[in-house]
């Protein structure tokens, strides 16, 4: 698991752990950068899984109930399938993007 920071956002990348073990560890970890935005980067796996995708869930809705964004990157997950609960693209770029409008729809008042 590698952490890099951007701002105020954290990029957390998986490398080797299995999904399971990389939200322990994120939710052990979670004080570090919870008043920060959240991209957690899943580009490095071969295969995800809407069940692997759901398991972010509740520590997205913790962290999106706080105010900051939540981002999960991968191209290898069906999009169509996922909840709309949880924010998964398919490139870093877009979770950029998606940040920046999260970002200014809460300057709004949103």
């Amino acid at each position: 698991m590698i952490f890099d920071k951007d701002g105020n956002t954290t990029i957390i990348t998986q490398e080797n752990e299995s999904i399971i073990e990389l939200i322990k560890k994120v939710e052990v970890l979670y004080k570090r950068y919870k008043n920060n935005n959240i991209i957690i980067s899943l580009t490095t796996l071969n295969r995800v899984t809407l069940l692997e995708i759901v398991e972010f869930l509740q520590l997205s809705n913790t962290h999106r109930k706080a105010k900051h964004s939540f981002v999960i990157v991968t191209d290898k997950a069906n999009l169509e399938e996922t909840p709309d609960e949880i924010i998964v693209v398919p490139t870093l770029q877009e979770a950029y993007d998606i940040i920046e409008m999260e970002d200014i729809e809460r300057d709004l008042g949103f």
